[in-house]
């Protein structure tokens, strides 16, 4: 069965056209049919149930991780037989993994519109950037209390404060001009779309009110790239800090870019091989002379599989991320909002009412049944996959929830109608009865019991699913 899907008219969401393209896309628009959206790894997974029937996976949780794109797979396939060591190397495998990783810059950086002079930092995912960012940040930083824990906490530690959003984007932005103005900030971070809700914050405005008032930004790009076009010159943001795992690419990368002049004279965010141009030793102790950024920033063996990986999602999403992705998720989005409001006992989560536009994701609790308990019933019982809990974002959710877990639901490039409308009726059929099948709680989470099960189908031992630390527990 294919994967390939061709993004449906966006007839369901009022308001729903795609973000402006770039000119030439513009231009070419009316001419040229809508791309089909790229593939996905594992689209239609047989996942069991316990009752014993097996269905096609239904995997609404991609904000958390998303699975490869099929080009991701291939080129990391196509590229291992060369993998080596890079920049040391005299090797020909070496030479060749050195210009993928440097051509992988290359690559992040036309996606992301960076400036000509503007530096990719290769880091793990999108907290490692923030946390390398914030050693460079030459006073003090500002962030709203709707982040991720990534924003919120990179900065422990500095000269850092928090600010409570108010309930809509009008009255955010009027906070935002009069935190900047009463103290000199160096830099916001601010999200690019909330990991909780989906909504998104006027980017261009938000950089406007800053740079005003001599701050740059830092925009968490872990939820907005695979969705929406980021687009650094044009917005005039400062730092873009992007996650691949989100990006259809899931082999252990991420990156921050934007501007060197901060990064060039940061002390290194790891101290050894590859950061420095020399190394010496005078009275017992090493003196070193480091290299400018990237590089002063990427000790060690760097992850080129990571970066390679990432590079490919962005060649992917390129031709579809402007129109035809954003339309096909509005859709879905649409639809998935309009079936969980009719449901009784269903209670939506919303930061802003007035967003000005929204990615496809959208958190709900469910009236006396735990967070949990619904996610554990809607796998076990329906093979859908969401996200239970805080969401890393417990300020927020103790804000929208009272402290309470939610029930989040995100959608991405292999969702379709049939996905949501699931979805929908097992929400509706848990809401309305509770689960059919016995759960119990097992390390905070909510278990089948019994359940029958295979959580080892690779053969690879005894696993337990319900082990290990929780962000929203």
């Amino acid at each position: 069965m294919s994967d390939v899907r061709t993004a449906p008219p966006c007839t369901e969401a009022p308001g729903c056209a795609a973000a402006p393209a770039r000119a030439t896309a513009a231009a070419s628009a009316a001419s040229t049919p809508a791309a089909p959206l790229p593939e996905l790894v594992g689209t239609g997974l047989p996942v069991p149930l316990v009752d014993g029937r097996t269905v096609p996976y239904a995997n609404l949780d991609l904000a958390a991780s998303a699975p490869a794109l099929r080009a991701v797979a291939d080129h990391v396939a196509e590229l291992l037989p060369y993998y080596s060591s890079v920049h040391r190397g005299a090797g020909y495998a070496s030479q060749v993994c050195t210009a993928v990783l440097e051509g992988a810059r290359e690559t992040v950086a036309r996606f992301v519109g960076a400036r000509a002079d503007d530096v990719v930092v290769f880091t793990r995912n999108t907290t490692d950037a923030l946390n390398l960012l914030a050693g460079a940040v030459p006073g003090a930083t500002l962030c709203l209390d709707v982040e991720h824990h990534a924003t919120l906490l990179a900065w422990r530690g500095t000269d850092h404060r928090v600010v409570r959003a108010p309930d809509t984007v009008g009255e955010t932005l009027d906070l935002l001009r009069d935190a900047l103005a009463a103290e000199p900030t160096a830099l916001l971070a601010i999200t690019g779309a909330s990991n909780v809700t989906g909504e998104i914050l006027p980017i261009d405005e938000i950089c406007a009110i800053a740079h005003a008032a001599g701050t740059r930004v830092v925009l968490d790009a872990a939820q907005l790239a695979p969705h929406r076009r980021v687009d650094i010159a044009a917005s005039e943001v400062d730092y873009v800090v992007l996650s691949g795992h989100k990006l259809y690419a899931p082999y252990g990368a991420g990156a921050l870019v934007g501007r060197r002049d901060w990064l060039d004279v940061a002390t290194p965010y790891l101290a050894g091989g590859g950061a420095v141009r020399s190394v010496g030793v005078e009275d017992r102790t090493a003196e070193v002379s480091w290299a400018p950024a990237p590089h002063r920033h990427e000790a060690g063996t760097p992850n080129v599989l990571g970066a390679a990986a990432i590079a490919a999602a962005c060649r992917a999403l390129d031709p579809v991320i402007d129109e035809v992705a954003p339309a096909h998720e509005r859709a879905l989005l649409a639809r998935l909002v309009s079936g969980l409001s009719g449901i009784a006992g269903v209670r939506p989560l919303r930061i802003w009412a007035d967003a000005p536009d929204r990615v496809a994701v959208a958190s709900f609790t469910v009236t006396g049944i735990p967070a949990g308990l619904v996610a554990a019933a809607l796998s076990a019982e329906h093979g859908i996959g969401v996200r239970d809990g805080r969401f890393c974002a417990h300020p927020l959710l103790a804000r929208l929830a009272g402290g309470a877990d939610a029930v989040r639901v995100s959608l991405g490039l292999n969702t379709t109608g049939s996905d949501v409308d699931r979805l929908v009726e097992a929400v509706r059929a848990i809401a309305a009865g509770g689960p059919e099948w016995d759960y119990r709680e097992v390390d905070g989470r909510w278990t089948p019991t019994p359940d029958p099960r295979d959580l080892d189908p690779l053969g690879l031992g005894a696993v337990t699913a319900a082990g290990g630390a929780a962000c929203g527990h």
